[in-house]
């Protein structure tokens, strides 16, 4: 991670190396934080972070479901998240939005333990490499399983939630591949550690439903408009991991890996595809400023705008 030169913690900018937390936060401890990734990328018309509205109140969603309460409203983070850019001068990269519990007590229950929030933003390019965004990545099916929806609330991107994530991908890469691919307890494909998946087949597009328990990806609503306004049908149901095995194509997505095409799954060749390609493309054309077709999802940092 390279360091920029101010973090806004708690309505204040602060010197990166000062911005600390005590090692008896409640967050540390048991994981009881809520988080967002959001990408600003440097448009014609300057600096835009991509649906900066939508996170924010992503955020604020996670934060019920946990029990927690922002006590900063969605305008007031938008408003500091432009403040950290321009402090920064960040004109691309990537911004990491997090409330979690601090110290105070630290039995189980949060009761009583202030809300800390902060927002850190550094240069980062594509989370899977540019060389995967070109030809693709390997992945395994994991052991571990998708936590169910009954057990955590996976609606929520909260930091508890993501030691799931990381035993998979640690295991995927551990045994030679670059991503992970988790499957839910009844056997159906969820998503990838940070990422949501795609199948085509037969010209159709599939994907995973919220009732598989996976999170209200912002990116994943991003492409289904992007795929259903280039003329494809975009279906959501159950998958069954043969669907990955047969699939014309592959693709996961999110904030971080942005448009990433799977060449294989379980060392099953699919390749990178004509579909993946086209809608790889719209993406990184709109979140770029180089088509205007879904320029609604661009919210510019407006004292860096291009005059």
């Amino acid at each position: 991670m390279q360091a920029t030169e101010k973090i806004w913690m708690n309505g204040e900018l602060v010197d990166w190396d000062e911005a600390r937390i005590h090692v008896g936060a409640h967050g540390l401890h048991y994981g009881t934080g809520v988080f967002e990734g959001v990408r600003v990328y440097d448009t014609p018309a300057g600096p835009a972070v991509f649906r900066l509205t939508d996170h924010m109140e992503r955020l604020h969603t996670s934060a019920k479901l946990i029990y927690m309460e922002i006590p900063y409203s969605v305008e007031e983070l938008k408003t500091a998240t432009n403040e950290l850019l321009a402090a920064n001068n960040l004109r691309e990269g990537y911004i990491r939005p997090i409330s979690f519990y601090g110290f105070k007590e630290l039995g189980v229950s949060a009761k009583g333990n202030p809300v800390e929030t902060v927002l850190m933003c550094w240069p980062w390019g594509t989370y899977l490499g540019e060389e995967a965004l070109r030809n693709g990545i390997t992945t395994k099916i994991s052991s571990w399983q998708r936590i169910p929806p009954n057990v955590v609330p996976h609606a929520a991107k909260a930091s508890g939630i993501y030691l799931n994530s990381m035993l998979a991908v640690t295991e995927a890469q551990k045994a030679g591949y670059d991503e992970a691919i988790l499957l839910s307890p009844d056997g159906t494909i969820a998503d990838g550690p940070g990422e949501t998946i795609f199948i085509v087949s037969k010209g159709r597009i599939y994907t995973p439903d919220l009732a598989s328990g996976i999170l209200h990806g912002i990116t994943r609503d991003s492409i289904m408009q992007i795929a259903q306004d280039l003329g494809y049908e975009v279906v959501e149901k159950s998958l069954i991991r043969t669907d990955l095995y047969l699939a014309d194509e592959v693709f996961m997505c999110g904030t971080a890996a942005e448009v990433t095409p799977v060449r294989s799954v379980d060392d099953h060749e699919i390749g990178v595809g004509p579909v993946t390609q086209a809608i790889q493309k719209a993406y990184l054309d709109t979140v770029r400023g180089q088509s205007d077709r879904w320029a609604q999802w661009r919210e510019l940092v407006p004292s860096m705008a291009n005059a």
